[in-house]
């Protein structure tokens, strides 16, 4: 399969040919060889890039999570580099006035709460407000373009955990999305160079496509898989393994028995999962330079997870098993955390009301359905 890189590069689009060009891109940006967006889009004579743009991480992906990054130059291409996660988290009107048209390159994870989505939405944003032309470039969704699970945003929750009304786990690619995001937000509709060859219900690594970690806490497809589900961990005092080399499989706390999670974990049955009673010792983030005790999840059948699922039932079982010692993380504002990654305040009240379970993800089904109907009209495979 070819990504819609490969596809500009070989096939060419027309209504760009001499135009100067900015590119919004990082470290995932790459075609089958490993050969950086950047360095070949710098290197064309189709058109002139004159200028750079780096999400969260950086455009070389040299930035740990959270970490504000300023405007530089890039070291390889020599190009100036607009920083999207510092001062600014949009490209400004002084950032676009050089150019003819914007072009979109990054490799999404299919996970709402991912910040390159937000990125890619307040990129179309500022490109309307300019009257310049986007393009995307399309890759893959790595966790398949099948499957919708989790509730979707209540507007009233929006971050930039969480930019749009959509799922947890959403199941479009980049290009799918910002044609969603144009509809719903009446912006113009932007350009897709889609892939060629992507089949809906493939997954990362039956593309044929090099894999290239796309953050820092997010290694390996595994650690991908788990996400929709774990990252609702981050909300809590809870570790959900950051700091360590398995990120979103490793969860626990030192205060948690890992034998009595592990078997609370497994009698409930979880299809696709299971579970290994685990100890680490974070180097960073929660908990760092103490022992955490918890489990660690493996994935059995990917066909079967419920990713978002399970992170609802870890929550259920650890508040269960460690009433005293769990809690939400609140922010100087009496907010929490949790609420912007579920995309509302539900889940928290219904856990903490005694909800079980089956009655908290039974509120998605008429959601999930709902958006399989609003997300058609935009699907390109």
């Amino acid at each position: 399969m070819h990504t819609g890189l490969e596809v500009l590069l070989s096939e060419g689009l027309p209504e760009m040919t001499g135009k100067r060009v900015g590119l919004v891109t990082n470290h995932t940006g790459v075609d089958s060889r490993f050969r950086s967006t950047a360095d070949l889009l710098h290197a064309s004579d189709q058109f002139r890039l004159v200028a750079l743009f780096g999400p969260e991480h950086g455009v070389r992906g040299e930035a740990q999570a959270g970490v504000e990054v300023g405007a530089s130059v890039d070291g390889r291409t020599g190009l100036l580099v607009y920083s999207l996660y510092g001062e600014t988290r949009r490209p400004t009107p002084a950032m676009l006035e050089r150019m003819d048209a914007l072009l979109f390159d990054i490799q999404d994870v299919g996970v709402r709460y991912a910040t390159y989505i937000s990125t890619m939405s307040l990129v179309q944003e500022a490109c309307a407000e300019a009257g310049i032309p986007l393009v995307l470039l399309d890759r893959p969704n790595p966790i398949s373009g099948v499957h919708i699970e989790g509730p979707s945003l209540n507007p009233a929750f929006a971050s930039f955990v969480g930019a749009h009304p959509i799922p947890v786990r959403h199941g479009l690619t980049c290009g799918e999305l910002a044609r969603l995001f144009a509809a719903e937000r009446g912006w113009p509709t932007p350009t897709v160079v889609p892939m060629q060859g992507w089949r809906r219900d493939q997954w990362y690594d039956e593309t044929g496509l090099p894999w290239v970690q796309p953050t820092p806490n997010l290694p390996t497809l595994d650690s991908l898989t788990l996400y929709p589900g774990m990252c609702l961990i981050e909300g809590t005092n809870v570790s959900e393994g950051r700091g360590t080399t398995r990120p979103f499989e490793l969860v626990g706390a030192p205060w948690l028995d890992p034998f009595e999670l592990a078997a609370e974990l497994e009698r409930r049955t979880l299809p696709g999962f299971a579970f290994r009673p685990a100890y680490f010792t974070p180097t960073y983030s929660k908990h760092a330079g103490f022992s955490c005790r918890g489990v660690q999840a493996y994935v059995t059948d990917r066909s079967e997870v419920r990713p978002v699922e399970l992170g609802v039932h870890l929550l259920h079982a650890i508040r269960e098993l460690a009433p005293e010692e769990f809690a939400w993380r609140s922010g100087h504002d009496g907010s929490f955390f949790v609420d912007l990654l579920y995309g509302s305040d539900k889940l928290r009240r219904m856990l903490d009301g005694g909800a079980g379970v089956a009655e908290i993800t039974a509120d998605w089904r008429e959601e999930t359905s709902g958006f399989r109907e609003r997300r058609d009209p935009f699907l390109l495979y």
